[in-house]
């Protein structure tokens, strides 16, 4: 594969060791080499404005039955490791916050951050006993920096429950649907979370094929830096 022209870093962990991944019609996309992660060309990306018509454009209904069940994918295994009650932030929350009220049904308190609906920056600053970050990493230019600042935010021992859909090789990529959203930037893989968890110091746990879960361990205080 060509050696990227465009100098650039891997929005994770900061290399500059990147090759060309797979192009279309409408983005080129970029392979890291240290860490596994797949990114679209910065240069290709949308603006905050459009990005944020397209979410405007979404339909959340927080009694939709078949969003309820979809969310429960995340929410068991997390409601398993949560002692009551727990006090948790939802990351990247959304206009309608489904997961947040589900986790309030079951007992728990939740806060809300959402660059575009709910940007209240002083809630990255408490702590927590969970984080959720559901259907959102893959709309992030700079993860590394994002799981970084959860992490440090988290009680040790508490899990950061994240769902995307993950590569899985790139003739698949080729055909697969999750890289036509154009908000969707960050593409993970089996390998990119095993990164993250060696480098964070963190429990990993594969759920099922698009959820994910990060737990700290003890020696994992401010790590990342």
């Amino acid at each position: 594969m060509l050696q990227n022209p465009y100098p650039t870093q891997c929005g994770l962990c900061q290399s500059t060791h990147v090759i060309s991944y797979y192009q279309d019609k409408k983005r080129s996309y970029w392979q890291c080499q240290q860490c596994s992660l797949v990114f679209v060309d910065p240069r290709e990306r949308l603006s905050p404005e459009q990005e944020k018509a397209i979410y405007d454009s979404h339909e959340n209904d927080l009694e939709d039955a078949g969003y309820r069940r979809f969310l429960s994918r995340v929410l068991e295994p997390l409601l398993a490791r949560l002692k009551k009650p727990s006090r948790g932030l939802d990351f990247g929350c959304g206009p309608g916050p489904l997961l947040a009220k589900m986790l309030a049904e079951a007992k728990h308190e939740v806060a809300l951050f959402d660059l575009f609906y709910a940007n209240h920056p002083e809630v990255l600053e408490s702590r927590y006993d969970f984080i959720v970050c559901t259907e959102v990493i893959e709309h992030v230019a700079e993860p590394g920096k994002v799981l970084a600042k959860l992490l440090s935010i988290l009680e040790l021992g508490a899990p950061l429950a994240l769902m995307t859909k993950l590569v899985i090789n790139k003739e698949r990529f080729a055909s697969w649907h999750y890289k036509n959203d154009l908000t969707h930037i960050s593409f993970f893989s089996r390998s990119t979370f095993e990164y993250v968890a060696r480098h964070f110091d963190c429990e990993l746990e594969f759920i099922g094929t698009d959820v994910i879960i990060l737990t700290k361990h003890a020696s994992a205080l401010n790590n990342g830096n």
